[in-house]
């Protein structure tokens, strides 16, 4: 298939299903944004390592690393750019989960999501246009779009760190509210994306049939290549076990829903770029869990007991 016909191919999703993903994400980030408090912050500050090689590894080299990778798998254009828009987008929620589940520490793991979410509204358009504009056969798709940082900046900001903003308030002026209702609202949201997540399939499941095949290993060398940044980037600086399962699972699973609503907002749902943020989506979840299985198998360090 040449590139041309597969930027043709357009997923099933009008303006409606956008602002449903669009919700489905904020309500994600408003349920993480319950458990922050501004003493997090202050414990940041005092130890800043494990979020700051996080943010090292998700902001500048996963985006680096990828930009390298697509010179030398060399995959259709619009793939390329899909890719490349994905290591620009903040960890996705689901990684405070995966962590858990991989007998990290969920502390570094959701500290890591409030700052690189933070962080995203400006990281990822700079992201976006820096290293889009870098190839030249990706550059030629961002000229077409004409993408402008500060359109990309306020879609973002309003997904993301408006949420962010309104949680931490409630957190902060009614903490007891915000304490009753955060598990529950937490297993909505997530139980209410996944619902988004298969509904979108479902309507799209001839098109994932017949060009998945083209993004498969494309996805399968990036998603591996950013849980390895994540994971050595910390372990080569000599944070604990637990904080090295967490930065590896923050980096290695990207807010892809973010990367599609952006796809159709700025892209004007390419297909190349769509098919692959959207197989992301899926298959970050599938590779999280088995990431955290062999998490599992392997002993943490006796000085380093599990507390959450």
């Amino acid at each position: 298939m040449d590139p041309v016909t597969l930027d043709q191919v357009r997923l099933n999703f009008n303006p409606t299903g956008i602002a449903i993903i669009n919700a489905a994400i904020g309500l994600m980030m408003l349920g993480v944004a319950l458990e922050l408090r501004i003493e997090d912050f202050k414990r940041i500050i005092r130890s800043p390592k494990a979020p700051a090689i996080g943010l090292v590894a998700q902001f500048l080299l996963l985006p680096a690393f990828t930009f390298l990778l697509v010179l030398v798998i060399k995959p259709y254009p619009s793939i390329a750019l899909g890719m490349m828009l994905v290591a620009a987008c903040p960890g996705g929620n689901l990684s405070n989960i995966v962590t858990y589940l991989s007998q990290g520490n969920t502390a570094v793991s959701i500290s890591m999501t409030a700052i690189s979410t933070v962080a995203a509204i400006v990281m990822t358009p700079l992201n976006i246009s820096f290293w889009g504009s870098m190839n030249p056969a990706t550059a030629a798709i961002m000229k077409q779009v004409s993408l402008n940082p500060a359109d990309v900046f306020v879609t973002v900001f309003l997904i993301l760190g408006i949420p962010l903003i309104v949680g931490m308030s409630l957190g902060h002026y009614f903490p007891g509210l915000a304490d009753k209702v955060k598990k529950p609202f937490k297993i909505f949201s997530l139980v209410f994306f996944i619902i988004i997540i298969c509904g979108a399939l479902a309507a799209n499941w001839q098109n994932f049939l017949t060009y998945i095949g083209l993004v498969v290993f494309a996805v399968l060398i990036h998603n591996a290549l950013a849980l390895n940044i994540g994971y050595w980037s910390a372990r080569i600086v000599g944070l604990p076990e637990r904080d090295c399962r967490a930065v590896c699972v923050e980096v290695g699973i990207q807010n892809s829903a973010l990367g599609l609503v952006l796809v159709f907002n700025f892209f004007d749902g390419l297909g190349g770029m769509a098919i692959l943020v959207a197989w992301w989506g899926i298959w970050h979840i599938i590779a999280g869990l088995v990431t955290a299985f062999i998490f599992t198998r392997k002993k943490l360090p006796k000085t380093e007991v599990v507390h959450d």
